[in-house]
């Protein structure tokens, strides 16, 4: 009994600062965007504003994986949040006292997310370790791992919206700041340095630029994860699109401010969390690819056509809420296939340039949404960026790599990783 109690400490801290950390990352999204319209009253602005928020995820997570699989992801998850924590504190501090430009502001936002990506994959890789100490399924770790982003969406976005009508946008993001904090004290507390032990020991030692080289020629030569990466690429783009824009502006001028703003945040996290807690439970029954298209098919363009009908708000939260239930089960069947087909030893890198590769496309989502948005509205915006990730969407459909989604053979105990499965 008391063995085994320290054995679960590594998931729990794992899962724990996540939630903490990502709940921060929704006070944020939920508070700066209204600031940033608050001070300006330009979508523009606002777009702009989003573009320097998402741009150092795309470049954190390329340059920043190798950093991770170097200095050890679980020191690279406390240094990350004790960073991005110091960045986001600054712009209250600096709005109070000597005053914040909007250049500058640019400018923390940039710095405060160039370090969340690798912060965020050092704690994906030490999933497989902490889920096997635990004596816990793999897939099932993932879908809690996952479960977690969606409570804090579900716990974060609703909260920030909010305190954002009671005390400000500034305020809130000095709770953001103090979340950073708290995951770091997490992960320093309960995970161990021995769990990376085994993960990181076949780290490469080639140099920096060998190393990186060596991720982007595993995704490049892996077709399966290679078209899931830009199948992202595409979604990611609208969905920026969506959440550092469209949404924020609709909920401000037509659905009722920052409450709203808030409410179908969470509504969305709220049914994403539960799709991913019965994905974890049912997930290994059901057919990978016809559960990916399917969740997608819901997940994708009915948000952006229920904001663009502008029904009252309780039937925009509802038809949220049934796409978080679908876009619960995405998440977790990306993260099963990326973690059965990439090894141990390259898992920061590999996900860092996986992730660049879904995210480079956000911040020019952002920023056209923005511009979109003053020029022709956000009716037609939504109703044309609904119809085109439904297509998207579909595309698997037509079968090639997303035929190789299948669960792998139960007597493998990993799938074909090597170049020679790549050119069949």
């Amino acid at each position: 009994m008391t063995a085994a109690a320290p054995r679960r400490a590594p998931l729990a801290g794992l899962l724990g600062a996540h939630v903490v950390s990502l709940t921060g990352n929704m006070l944020t999204l939920i508070a700066l965007p209204l600031y940033v319209l608050a001070e300006t009253g330009s979508a523009a602005a606002t777009g702009l504003t989003g573009a320097f928020a998402t741009a150092p995820v795309v470049l954190g997570g390329a340059f920043g994986g190798v950093l991770v699989d170097r200095i050890g992801y679980r020191r690279a998850s406390v240094l990350a949040d004790l960073v991005s924590g110091v960045t986001v504190a600054a712009v209250p501090l600096l709005h109070a006292t000597v005053g914040l430009p909007f250049p500058a502001l640019l400018g923390l936002v940039f710095v405060s997310g160039l370090l969340d990506t690798p912060g965020q994959t050092a704690r994906n890789a030490l999933l497989p370790e902490a889920a096997t100490a635990a004596g816990v399924p793999i897939e099932r770790a993932v879908g809690w791992f996952e479960a977690t982003e969606r409570g804090a969406r579900l716990i974060g976005a609703p909260v920030a919206g909010l305190l954002v009508s009671l005390l400000g946008a500034l305020p809130v993001l000095a709770v953001d700041a103090a979340t950073f904090a708290v995951s770091a004290l997490m992960v320093a507390i309960l995970v161990p340095r021995s769990l990376q032990a085994d993960a990181a020991a076949e780290a490469g030692s080639g140099g920096y630029w060998r190393d990186f080289a060596t991720g982007l020629r595993f995704l490049l030569r892996e077709p399966l994860v290679r078209a899931v990466v830009l199948l992202i690429l595409v979604t990611n783009l609208f969905d920026a699109a969506k959440s550092n824009v469209l949404l924020p502006v609709v909920a401000t001028r037509e659905l009722g401010g920052a409450s709203a703003f808030g409410l179908l945040v969470g509504a969305m996290g709220g049914g994403a969390l539960v799709g991913s807690l019965l994905f974890s439970a049912v997930g290994h029954r059901l057919p990978r690819r016809a559960t990916f298209v399917t969740a997608f098919a819901v997940a994708g363009a009915p948000p952006f056509w229920a904001l663009a009908a502008a029904p009252p708000l309780p039937v925009v939260m509802a038809v949220f809420a049934l796409a978080g239930l679908a876009a619960g089960a995405i998440n977790p069947l990306i993260g099963a296939v990326k973690l059965e087909r990439i090894p141990a030893h390259m898992r920061a890198r590999v996900f860092g340039v996986v992730g660049a590769g879904a995210w480079a496309a956000m911040p020019l989502g952002a920023l056209g949404a923005g511009v979109a948005a003053e020029r022709f509205g956000t009716t037609g915006p939504l109703l044309a960026i609904g119809a085109v990730y439904l297509l998207v969407v579909l595309t698997p459909l037509l079968g090639g790599p997303w035929r190789d989604m299948r669960r792998p053979a139960p007597e493998g105990q990993r799938p074909e990783r090597t170049p020679a499965p790549a050119a069949r």
